[in-house]
């Protein structure tokens, strides 16, 4: 099959690498992996997810370590539980825990056995998705806007299929923190044709203001480019070298996300997303906003 026959296949797969150890929230993350910390009421991986789904994403695949069993039960049916529910007719309760369900064969787990970095746990993804372009959604980044980041990426790939890569903007101050594109004028799709990419650029030497946001269509072609690709920064196997050499054969653009960003590994982004999150809800936004006052108040008084 041919470059152009596998790009202009539909992306039904969605990659989620969940095999960190989560350090940053330690002692938390030490029995608890850290895609299953709360954003108010649902685990950070069920809300990327919810996003995948919502684009369209027929079969989830779940990239796991040591320790991450609970995220598999999690997306498998708990009977006794359900059992309970229906007993103390909790229906509300029940047809939630149901419709979060991925449907028998659309969710598949796959062992990352070592700590080599992100571009070896999408490798180890490779038979499940087999010959055709994927998604990549990582787990620590919420994207929280009117439409899921996602179902735009796939929406922008039918009109021009390639390489995508999400990216939103950061204040030049802080490219230095980030994997950052260098882009061309806006084309087809609403995409922009991708001219660099720099991990972590030292300050003053950015080619852009423009983050790589932790979502990417790739074509499989990644997979034989990680293979036998050399370890680099930091000792790991990088997803951003081996875009970089897909780059110099394969077209790759940059999606524009408009929405918020949440960098849920970091203590700052993951309290900011549980108070974002619970504002918009009509059952907690009212009351939060109250106690909020209330609270930064009291602390106020304090000093």
């Amino acid at each position: 099959m041919g470059q152009t026959e596998v790009l202009m296949k539909r992306i039904r797969k969605a990659v989620f690498p969940v095999a960190g150890l989560g350090t940053r929230f330690l002692p938390a993350t030490k029995a608890i992996p850290k895609e299953m910390l709360t954003v108010v009421d649902r685990p950070v991986i069920q809300h990327v997810v919810d996003e995948a789904r919502a684009a369209g994403i027929e079969h989830l695949i779940f990239v796991t370590g040591r320790n991450k069993s609970v995220i598999e039960d999690h997306f498998d049916h708990a009977y006794e539980l359900e059992r309970t529910l229906g007993e103390r007719a909790k229906t509300k309760e029940l047809e939630e825990l149901r419709r979060d369900l991925p449907a028998a064969g659309q969710a598949s787990f796959t062992r990352q056995q070592a700590p080599l970095g992100l571009g070896h746990a999408v490798w180890c993804a490779r038979e499940i998705v087999g010959d055709e372009p994927f998604a990549v959604l990582l787990p620590d980044m919420l994207h929280h806007g009117r439409e899921p980041c996602l179902k735009g990426m796939i929406d922008a790939f039918a009109a021009e299929p390639s390489n995508i890569i999400a990216v939103s903007e950061v204040p030049m101050s802080e490219t230095h923190q980030y994997g950052i594109l260098g882009v061309g004028a806006v084309g087809k799709g609403g995409l922009m044709p991708v001219t660099s990419m720099v991990e972590k650029p030292p300050q003053g030497t950015a080619p852009s203001n423009l983050m790589v946001s932790g979502r990417y269509i790739l074509e499989p072609g990644v997979f034989s480019i990680l293979e036998t690709q050399p370890r680099g920064a930091g000792g790991e196997i990088q997803l951003t070298d081996a875009m970089v050499s897909l780059s110099n054969t394969r077209p790759f653009n940059a999606f524009r996300f408009d929405g918020r960003i949440y960098d849920t590994g970091t203590k700052i982004g993951f309290l900011s997303a549980n108070v974002a999150y619970a504002l918009e809800r009509s059952d907690l936004g009212p009351m939060l906003r109250n106690e909020l006052k209330a609270v930064v108040a009291s602390s106020q008084t304090r000093k």
